[in-house]
């Protein structure tokens, strides 16, 4: 038995997701795009389209890869709402449709769903092992979100799951090659590095409601200081692993990230936001650093 005008998921007013007609769908389906985490949705699928441009992939490839990316980026933003859902109540935490009521965890839920299962044949259309590669890192996504976000291992579904990335565009490419053992570990890199900046604004929450990852065992204080060295070491790495002299650019990217992240630990006792933007700074520089190497991922 339920209370009238609420929903039975965490006991918020069922809202505007009672709304019937079109009216109703639109505000749902504003809902749910609010819930996906449209701005790393985005970002990771612009970012590996992109490193498929410049990889050599045809347009048709490309397609598919932002496809896939998109696909796998939706079922994990959605699958993170609800699990959360809950969480972000306890927290107070504003902007966030299930918890607020805009839309009921179940619809999230069949949501997050039908994406996966549209991930998986859009995965497989690169090639069966291409496809492997970026499913993996999608289950890796979901296993932090249902289990392995408040371990201690809470970094490694980032690892893996940007890891995963520069695999599936390489062996995506004709004749399947693998790829260079540095664009995985710079992508991990990466993403151990997002992981940290991704958290590091709610660890007091986060700790508030029992949820004890890495970075929150870390402390926030540790977290402010470690966030960027990850990103520094990917920047490194694309800039000094591949074969042949870094060149003007790869020289140019490196002191530009150990310049940022010099300035985020020198200037992060005047503001708790200094190194989380500087940490950006040096995750963009990371990324355009890879980009430019895109035609190189594939190993020798």
């Amino acid at each position: 038995m339920t209370m009238s005008g609420r929903s039975r998921e965490h006991g918020r007013p069922a809202g505007r997701e009672g709304l019937r007609g079109p009216a109703g769908a639109i505000r749902v389906a504003w809902a749910l795009a609010r819930a996906c985490h449209p701005g790393p949705t985005v970002a990771v699928t612009a970012m590996v389209a992109a490193l498929a441009v410049a990889s050599g992939r045809d347009a048709a490839g490309c397609v598919l890869v932002a496809a896939a990316v998109l696909s796998g980026q939706l079922s994990i933003g959605w699958c993170n709402d609800a699990v959360d859902a809950g969480r972000d109540v306890a927290a107070g935490r504003t902007g966030k449709p299930v918890a607020e009521g805009a839309v009921g965890a179940r619809t999230v839920w069949a949501a997050a769903a039908v994406a996966a299962a549209l991930c998986v044949p859009l995965s497989l259309a690169s090639g069966p092992a291409a496809g492997a590669a970026h499913l993996a890192g999608v289950a890796a996504a979901w296993a932090y979100d249902l289990r392995l976000k408040a371990t201690a291992l809470s970094w490694l579904p980032y690892a893996v799951g940007f890891g995963s990335l520069p695999a599936f565009v390489a062996l995506g490419l004709p004749g399947h090659p693998w790829p260079a053992w540095w664009a995985v570990l710079a992508a991990a890199l990466l993403g151990c590095g997002a992981h940290l900046a991704n958290v590091l604004p709610d660890i007091p929450a986060d700790l508030a409601t029992g949820v004890r990852g890495w970075p929150q065992r870390l402390g926030e204080a540790r977290v402010r200081v470690l966030v960027p060295l990850p990103l520094l070491l990917a920047t490194a790495v694309l800039a000094l692993a591949p074969p042949g002299p870094p060149g003007a650019g790869g020289w140019a990217a490196l002191a530009a990230a150990v310049a940022l992240t010099g300035a985020g630990t020198l200037l992060g006792g005047r503001s708790p936001r200094v190194p989380f933007v500087t940490a950006i700074a040096v995750a963009a520089v990371g990324v355009v650093l890879l980009l430019a190497r895109g035609t190189e991922i594939t190993a020798a």
